[in-house]
């Protein structure tokens, strides 16, 4: 219930605006620095400032992981196989390029500098070598045939870094294997650091799909799945390196030995002696606290929204705080040991929960113990917003680096003395740093706001200067972009310095080749003049603010601004130019951005490429990938090659279907390079919207708030609606959809909702009519047809309209898609196999079976406007109207009847409006003549169905 007492939206507003007072950062502004008192408390300790040092795809690539050298450079990898090497002036080059494996998740991973790196210059890399794998090379463009996977590696190494920057391919030391299941997504892990012992510390993730779980726990032991959707054989397996933290010593060979104090002995049965900490899902970031020997990581979880007592606890992520070896409970425990269900994936079945105290590993596919260490609960588990000081948002934990005052450093960035000995954790999707001090014992005193003004933390390291080093993703998906970035962020004790920003109108081309360079962005943070130094690389020099600098030869050039402020302070920042090679121009024409497609459709697409250099594109170069998104970060799923072609995607279920969760379509092309000039890459990205979304997900919005409501789908709803108020989404192509379906309560004065296209006032598509429902907890459906549906992308607005005071609160919208359109195919099972009108017979009765997938117009459904799914002209039918488990499927003529309205779910299943239950293939084992039925809905994966 709400009162009307006091306005619920100005309540909340003085709410932010007191938080806000004592500390908050709104994303794009300056980090602005606290008054620095005289007590030095650790609350006000000076200021910080964000120095960027290399920013944007040429320089940063897809960042993935950095370390800091002793003399202040940074190397950074990018997943591509690239190694950059930025120095502490900015200036960024590429250090060396491996050959990698980049399907799915995988390609260069990490990087580590050995604690003797001033003598011996040795750099560890982890990455997926192409070829050199177990079960055979991978194909030649480094790809994978989908859904045919195959058994690879990932492989740490040491390199020689050269006194020039460069990396010796030919010294590399091949240290570990880590097996790994290719053409399949996903966790890697994949972070390297160094005790003060020397030590060397390796992160490993689970190796296991996550897609067919729905949010829970991957345990899927039967023997004719894919042994990739068993978390068992990795995490849980005490004889298996994934799903690990590792611990070993490397020696001068490149052999290495087992520390004492490893979870097992050497010798000990069915163990590897590497493992120092396992149960780990997705140890992405870790850090080793040297002073302590303590491990801090952060832990990706699976995302199920809610607890399930047939399935387990709701999604959540953790920092750990590792004091000695131990299991962390995945796949059988996360956070608090909050115990998962031993689910059985052929039956459906739940059975007892595990036991966190004294798990057991009994997957066929252990090779390892089957009872197994007690798992230790987490040192900070959260999801939404059970941490008040983390926010809400897409979890996303990046376990970063304690810091330690030196007082012997004369270094004029390191941060204050009041800051030793605390851990600076970063979050990817919710896009902050804190600190958070603790306890000797690891209890936590207080979680602090920290400045940061970037966008996606993917590493921290603390450099020798005591300043914090910042590895900025960007806001891609499986690709750098503009805002990709390394950062260095500093101390200020006597003013801050200026900041410099660099751009170029163009950063490729042929010779001779013109370059309009800008400044704009640079600033004093005093407010005082800057003057401007350009370094063009190629002797070249210029004082204006936004020269303009012909170059004239082929080759790679750095430009570099340098800006100074009145009291001499100076920041600098550059701009990576190649002459005598263009970078392609990839564009993708299907889909249109924003266009609805749900999880298991074939996606049409078509890339148009043109490069000036490579004349006439071979389209076997262009890959076009699926990326589930979530939030801001994504799971890669399936690829193609190919300037037309179809995207089979999969039904997702991994994430909760009241999660923020899209598709992204992506097309690269890497050219041949021209000219003695290395190849260059160019990404274009679309977004493919579900046809199913939860209002809460807005982008822009006036005069709404989100509230919490228990029977809304997710919990909540947009509320507080006002006339004349709105929310917007983008983008959205509404081409091939035909009605507008939105649940949504009232206890107010109910009113319209019309769905708009472009603007708050833009075209009218359809207006539906919200009635009282007679309270905010009781929910109904209400629809409207579409008409004059743009063709091309645009903002889907929704817009409220009613009498005085609140209206109604609306919980989740649909779109019902045109038929005819991308849900006529085939509709694919368990076993990959087809639903099948038996015989290809269309008389009525005729009975529905799985059967290989073979074209026939029998396998051939179309998913039509009124729900029906009909094949040879007649529809797919409940025998007799039945509600039974197990009453018939067959193929009948259409008559309109319920129990011939079918409703696919985000979840994969198809349920009956008849009677809600799900369409099931029985048993365990799918050969061809396996007849459907209709059975009670349990999420089995007997009962998910692709439909293409």
């Amino acid at each position: 219930m709400r009162t009307t007492l006091l306005r619920p939206k100005l309540v909340r507003s003085l709410a932010l605006a007191v938080v806000c007072a004592v500390g908050c950062l709104t994303p794009g502004t300056a980090a602005a620095a606290p008054p620095d008192p005289a007590d030095g408390s650790a609350a006000a300790v000076g200021a910080f400032q964000q120095v960027t040092l290399a920013k944007g795809p040429a320089e940063m690539g897809e960042p993935m992981n950095l370390v800091v050298l002793p003399d202040r450079s940074v190397l950074h990898t990018s997943r591509d196989g690239t190694l950059r090497l930025t120095d502490e002036a900015g200036d960024t080059k590429i250090a060396g390029k491996l050959d990698v494996y980049s399907h799915d998740e995988e390609g260069l991973q990490g990087v580590g500098a050995d604690p003797g790196f001033a003598t011996n210059r040795f750099v560890y890399l982890y990455y997926a070598p192409k070829t050199d794998t177990p079960g055979g090379d991978a194909p030649a463009d480094g790809s994978a045939a989908d859904f045919a996977p195959f058994d690879g590696v990932n492989r740490l190494s040491r390199f020689v870094l050269k006194t020039d920057g460069t990396l010796d391919l030919t010294s590399e030391k091949k240290i570990l294997d880590i097996p790994a299941t290719r053409g399949m997504c996903c966790h890697v892990g994949g972070d390297i650091d160094f005790d003060a012992a020397g030590n060397l510390y390796l992160s490993t993730g689970d190796d296991t799909n996550p897609f067919a779980s729905d949010g829970y726990t991957p345990i899927d032991e039967r023997a004719s799945r894919n042994p990739a959707y068993d978390a068992q054989r990795s995490s849980g397996n005490t004889n298996d390196l994934r799903g690990k933290v590792l611990r070993i010593k490397v020696n001068a060979d490149g052999s290495y030995s087992i520390p004492d104090g490893n979870l097992f002995p050497p010798g000990t049965d069915k163990t590897r002696p590497e493992i120092y900490a396992m149960g780990f899902r997705n140890p992405f970031r870790m850090s080793v606290d040297k002073a302590t020997g303590i491990v801090y990581l952060g832990d990706y979880g699976p995302d199920a929204g809610t607890a399930n007592p047939a399935r387990g606890p709701e999604g959540q992520v953790e920092f750990n705080r590792i004091t000695k070896a131990g299991n962390y409970g995945w796949p059988y425990c996360t956070g608090k040991n909050d115990a998962y269900t031993d689910y059985d994936f052929a039956s459906g079945a739940s059975g007892a929960k595990f036991d966190c105290a004294a798990p057991k590993n009994t997957s066929p596919r252990n090779t390892g113990l089957t009872d197994l260490p007690p798992a230790q609960p987490a040192w900070i588990p959260y999801s939404g917003g059970s941490v008040p000081e983390f926010g809400d948002g897409s979890e996303s934990p990046m376990g970063g680096p304690v810091y330690r005052y030196d007082a012997a450093s004369t270094s004029e960035v390191k941060f204050p003395q009041e800051y030793d000995g605390d851990f600076f954790a970063g979050e990817f999707g919710r896009r902050w740093i804190k600190r958070i001090e603790a306890g000797s014992d690891g209890t936590v005193q207080s979680i602090n706001a920290f400045p940061w003004t970037g966008t996606q933390v993917m590493d921290m390291a603390f450099g020798p200067d005591g300043a914090l080093y910042v590895l900025d993703y960007g806001t891609g998906f499986y690709s750098g972009d503009d805002n990709s970035a390394l950062y260095r962020i500093e101390h200020v004790t006597d003013g801050h310095a200026p900041t410099a920003q660099a751009k170029a109108d163009v950063t490729s081309g042929k010779a001779p080749l013109t370059v309009s360079f800008s400044s704009a962005g640079s600033s004093d943070p005093e407010g005082g003049d800057l003057s401007h130094s350009w370094v063009f690389g190629d002797g070249a020099t210029s004082t204006a603010a936004n020269p303009a600098h012909t170059y004239s030869d082929n080759g790679q050039y750095t430009a570099t601004l340098t800006v100074t402020d009145t009291s001499g302070k100076s920041a600098t920042a550059s701009v990576r130019i190649t002459v005598g090679n263009t970078a392609p121009t990839v564009k993708i024409d299907l889909p249109a951005d924003g266009s609805v497609h749900d999880f298991g459709d074939a996606i049409p697409f078509k890339v148009t490429v043109t490069d000036p250099e490579d004349g006439t594109i071979d389209c076997s170069k262009v890959k076009v990938s699926f990326i589930v998104g979530h939030d801001s970060h994504g799971h890669p799923q399936t690829s193609a090659t190919g300037c037309t072609g179809t995207l089979q995607t999969l039904a997702d279920g991994e994430h909760d279907p009241n999660a923020n969760v899209f598709g992204v379509v992506d097309a690269e092309y890497t050219d041949k390079g021209a000219n003695g000039q290395p190849a260059l890459t160019t990404h274009d990205q679309r977004i493919a919207q579900p046809s199913h979304r939860q209002a809460e997900h807005y982008g822009d919005s006036s005069g709404v708030q989100v509230t919490a409501h228990g029977p809304a789908h997710g919990g909540k709803t947009v509320g507080y609606i006002e006339n004349g108020d709105w929310i917007s989404f983008k983008p959205y192509a509404l081409g091939n959809t035909a009605k507008f379906t939105a649940r949504v309560s009232s206890a107010g004065a109910g009113g319209t909702m019309e769905v708009r296209a472009g603007s708050p006032t833009g075209t009218v598509l359809g207006t539906a009519t919200v009635p009282v429902t007679g309270d905010w907890e009781s929910f109904q459906d209400v629809t409207t047809d579409l008409s004059h549906q743009p063709t091309g992308s645009t903002s889907l607005f929704l817009v409220f309209k009613g009498g005085a005071g609140f209206l109604f609160d609306v919980d989740e919208f649909s779109f019902t898609r045109s038929a005819g359109g991308s849900r006529t195919g085939e509709v694919k099972g368990v076993n990959g196999k087809c639903l099948d009108v038996a015989g290809g017979n269309s008389a009525d009765g005729t009975g529905i079976q799985l059967w290989g997938c073979w074209g026939g117009t029998n396998q051939q459904w179309t998913l039509a406007d009124d729900g029906t799914l009909r094949s040879l002209g007649k529809c797919l039918d409940v025998a007799g109207a039945g509600t039974a488990d197990g009453t018939k499927i067959q193929l009948w003529t259409c008559h309109g009847g319920t129990n011939q309205k079918w409703t696919p779910q985000p979840d994969g299943s198809i349920r009956s409006a008849h009677s809600d239950k799900c369409l099931d293939a029985p048993g365990d084992t799918w050969n061809d003549g396996t007849p459907v039925h209709l059975w009670t809905c349990h999420g089995g994966p007997n009962q998910k169905w692709t439909l293409a």
